[in-house]
C-alpha cells in the first residue's frame, strides 16, 4: 500500500518530479567514495596491509542491492503503467512507454553510481576499522568509556539497569532480531530510495548521507578506539540467553583475534569497535532524511522508534556504550549537513515536487 501511494504521487506529480538531478547529486556519492578509498589506501599502507574485501562482503551486498534495485525498477514501471491506463495488467507498449520515460540512461548511471560508491565507500571503511588496531595498538578506551558513563547514571551500569528493568528472557531474543534487522533495512532502504523517490535528487541526497556516515564512522574508531562492554566486560552478560547477536559477537571476537594473528595473510575482516555507533547514526539519518523527504508519518514514526528500540538494543546486548549511541545521533546528523552541502538538495524543492498539481476545475 505504501509504495503504491508513493508511486501514485509520483506519477501524477508534475514534470518536475521526472526532471534529471543536478551534476552535483550524480557527483557527491563518487567524491565521498574517492576520499574514503584514498584514506583507506593510506591506512593500510601505513598498517602494512593490503586494502582488500575480506569475505567479499562489500561485492556480495552489491550485486544483491543491485538485483533488488532491477527487480524494484521493474515494479516502477508496471505500477505506474498501471496506473497510467487503469488496469492490473499494462500492455508492453504502456510500459515501454514508462521506461522510456522514467527511467532513462542518465538517471540509471545517476542509481548505477549511487549504489556503487555506497558499497566502495563500505569497502573501504572496512578496511578502516580494521586496522585500527595496528595504527593503535595497545590503546582502548573502554575503562574510561565505562566510567564516563556509570557516572552519568549514579554508579549504576546501563546496560545492568536495563537487564534488571526489562528481563533476560524472550527480550533478549527481541532485542537481538532488532539489532540484527539494521543488516536487512539499510540496502533495502537505499534501494527503495533510489527507486521509487518521486524525485531522484531526493534518492541521491539520502544515499550520499548514508555514504558519509563510514568515513565519519571509521574516524571515530581512530579518535577512541574501544571494544565495547560485551568483549571489555563480558561478565555483565554472561547470564543472558545465547541469541543471534551472542552468536555474532563470538564470531567477530574469532574473527579479530585471527587478524591479529597475521594481518597480512588473514582472509577475514576485524570488525569490532565501540565508539560511535554507526548503526545508530545510520538510523539518525534516514530518520531526519525521511522528515527531509517529507515522507508518510507512519514511516517517520516507525524509524525514530527503530531508532530508540536499536538504542537500547546496542546497551543491553553489550554492543556499544551510551556515549557511544551519542556520538553516533552526532555522526548521523554531520553526515545530513554534508550531504545537503555536497548534493545542493533543498528539501523545500523536494517536498513541492513531490506535491500533486490541483487539476482545474
Amino acid at each position: 500500500m505504501l509504495l503504491s501511494r508513493e508511486c501514485g504521487a509520483a506519477s501524477s506529480a508534475g514534470p518536475g518530479a521526472h526532471e534529471l538531478p543536478p551534476w552535483r547529486s550524480v557527483a557527491a556519492g563518487p567524491v565521498v567514495a574517492v576520499v574514503t578509498l584514498v584514506a583507506a589506501l593510506l591506512a593500510t599502507r601505513a598498517a602494512g596491509v593490503p586494502l582488500r574485501d575480506p569475505d567479499h562482503v562489500a561485492a556480495k551486498y552489491l550485486v544483491l542491492v543491485a538485483c533488488s534495485v532491477a527487480v524494484l525498477v521493474g515494479l516502477d514501471v508496471v505500477v505506474r503503467a498501471g496506473r497510467r491506463s487503469g488496469t492490473l495488467t499494462p500492455s508492453r507498449a504502456a510500459m515501454r512507454s514508462v521506461r522510456r520515460e522514467r527511467w532513462s540512461r542518465h538517471r540509471g548511471v545517476a542509481v548505477g553510481s549511487a549504489l556503487v560508491s555506497f558499497y566502495l565507500s563500505y569497502m573501504a571503511y572496512r578496511n578502516l576499522k580494521g586496522v585500527v588496531p595496528l595504527l593503535r595498538p595497545g590503546e582502548l578506551f573502554d575503562r574510561q568509556l565505562a566510567d564516563f558513563e556509570r557516572g552519568l547514571f549514579g554508579g549504576n551500569d546501563p546496560a545492568a539497569l536495563l537487564h534488571s528493568l526489562l528481563g533476560t528472557g524472550v527480550q533478549t531474543q527481541i532485542l537481538s532480531v532488532v539489532y540484527v534487522i539494521f543488516i536487512v533495512l539499510l540496502p533495502l532502504s537505499l534501494a527503495l530510495a533510489l527507486v521509487f523517490s518521486p524525485n531522484l535528487r531526493g534518492g541521491l541526497f539520502y544515499a550520499t548521507a548514508l555514504s558519509i556516515n563510514w568515513p565519519l564512522g571509521a574516524a571515530s574508531y581512530f579518535t577512541l578506539p574501544a571494544l565495547g562492554p560485551v568483549y571489555a566486560e563480558p561478565a555483565g552478560f554472561a547470564h543472558l540467553p545465547a541469541s543471534e547477536a551472542s552468536y555474532l559477537q563470538g564470531v567477530l571476537l574469532d574473527q579479530r583475534l585471527e587478524f591479529l594473528r597475521d594481518p597480512v595473510a588473514a582472509d577475514v575482516a576485524q570488525s569490532i569497535a565501540a565508539f560511535a555507533s554507526v548503526h545508530i547514526s545510520m538510523i539518525v539519518t534516514a530518520a531526519v532524511a525521511a522528515h527531509l523527504l517529507g515522507l508518510a508519518r507512519r514511516l517517520r514514526i516507525g524509524l525514530w522508534v527503530l531508532l530508540a528500540a536499536t538504542t537500547a538494543a546496542t546497551v543491553y546486548l553489550g554492543w556499544h556504550y551510551v556515549v557511544d549511541d551519542v556520538a553516533g545521533v552526532v555522526i548521523g546528523l554531520a553526515a545530513i549537513a554534508l550531504a545537503r552541502g555536497l548534493t545542493g538538495f533543498q528539501p523545500r524543492t523536494a517536498r513541492r515536487l513531490r506535491t500533486p498539481k490541483a487539476k482545474p476545475v
